[in-house]
């Protein structure tokens, strides 16, 4: 087991670790561009930073391998920056721009709302202009909406919905006994309002027996100074908090609980990264679950070395926020690119990337083709100190990183979807 694992540890470090001169080496032809729309300044930035990290990460492996192989001769894939600022109006500025440029392939996610405006315009401009049709992949925005009401053969989402979401954090609830009431607090707009409603839902259904002693939301990105809310939760008598932020507006909610002394637990979205451990600290462990896609200290030889090689790529502690979903989404746009055997032709392009499989260091998904949900499996973990049990991998350098206590199956996190796709003649 050693030495299989020494060899996948070094076969990926060289296909993945590279350096950032490998740029030069990238194969001939003309780049096929990616636009990343994303919040790169405001309260928000350092997760479109972390997200692009993760993109550069993903396209450097289809670089290594010789980029896109088309008829036309092998293209590499580049992703381009645009600044949405965390602003709707800013995010279809910046979409007006990369189409101007050319760009046919745009990737968002750090918020729903925007999401949902993307899509809109999206959908629009490919009615208006079929010869410049674009495609939308989504890797973070989980609104449900997004491949139920507002679902579009133009938008492909990569990560769980929330529903889905939540669905597997309540796995875990189910049989945590300890939980009699909950505290329900969430950020101000589509998403955090979809979090709230399906916990308030899902709660009903499996733990009738539990009672919601608060349900909350808070402005997005505009609270400096949570301990009023922190304070709230605690005088609630609640032994859990049930929330979808992400973050600041995490980090600062769980800097604020620790701060009044509230002892319950966070049932997250996110709470396995970006500073929300650091700030939670010794008063974290056990307490703060979080259900996510894949965690570094996910068992096997190949996620080891996956997460091992990212940090070879990125080795400072504030860069360690990895995400397999993104890393899946660029191989399945690649694929589709191969199969369809154009980086032009959208309509051709989505028809493979719909029905597209992946498979990268034993994790895996599939594009469900009547919403464009991405089917996948799921992880709850809890917080404890780097070296317990389970625990190899700290996050950030904070000493303390995520246990995996459930593993939820594609089939088993699965929804069914209210979609009525309409498709091009």
């Amino acid at each position: 087991m050693r030495i299989f694992r020494r060899q996948v540890l070094k076969s990926l470090a060289v296909a993945l670790a590279l350096p950032a001169a490998a740029w030069a080496q990238s194969p001939a032809g003309t780049p096929v561009k990616i636009a990343m729309i994303e919040g790169l300044s405001g309260p928000f930035a350092n997760t479109g930073e972390a997200v692009y990290r993760n993109l550069v990460w993903a396209t450097e492996r289809v670089n290594a391998r010789g980029g896109l192989k088309l008829p036309g001769g092998n293209r590499p894939l580049v992703i381009e920056r645009y600044d949405s600022k965390g602003q709707n109006e800013e995010a279809l500025s910046a979409l007006r721009s990369a189409i101007d440029d050319g760009v046919q392939f745009v990737v968002q996610g750090n918020s729903s709302a925007t999401a949902a405006a993307l899509i809109d315009a999206i959908n629009k401009h490919n009615e208006r202009e079929p010869g410049r049709r674009v495609l939308f992949l989504n890797y973070s925005a989980v609104d449900p909406i997004l491949t139920n009401e507002k679902c579009s053969f133009w938008h492909f989402r990569f990560d769980a919905h929330a529903d889905m979401r939540m669905a597997a954090l309540m796995e875990v609830i189910r049989d945590d006994r300890v939980v009699k009431s909950v505290y329900l607090i969430g950020q101000d707009y589509s998403f955090g309002q979809a979090v709230l409603r399906e916990a308030k839902r899902q709660l009903g259904a499996q733990r009738p027996d539990v009672q919601i002693a608060g349900d909350e939301l808070h402005p997005m990105g505009r609270v400096k100074d949570f301990l009023p809310y922190a304070a709230k939760i605690k005088a609630s008598g609640a032994q859990a908090v049930i929330t979808g932020n992400w973050g600041n507006d995490l980090t600062l909610l769980v800097k604020a609980a620790k701060e009044v002394g509230y002892d319950g637990k966070f049932y997250t979205f996110y709470g396995n990264a970006l500073g929300a451990p650091a700030a939670m600290g010794d008063a974290g462990i056990g307490r703060v679950i979080a259900v996510a896609d894949w965690l570094p200290n996910v068992p096997g030889a190949q996620s080891e070395a996956f997460y091992q090689s990212f940090r070879a790529r990125f080795p400072k502690p504030a860069d360690d926020y990895v995400h397999m979903r993104m890393q899946l989404m660029v191989e399945a746009l690649a694929q589709a690119i191969e199969k369809s055997g154009t980086a032009t032709n959208m309509t051709a392009v989505a028809g493979q990337l719909e029905n597209a499989a992946v498979n990268l260091s034993g994790q895996g998904g599939r594009m469900r083709a009547s919403d464009h949900q991405f089917q996948q499996a799921l992880v709850v973990g809890v917080m404890e100190r780097q070296g317990m049990p389970g625990v190899r991998f700290d996050v950030e350098g904070s000493g303390y990183g995520f246990r995996v206590i459930k593993q939820i199956s594609a089939a088993q996190a699965e929804l069914p979807s209210s979609c009525r796709m309409a498709r091009p003649a």
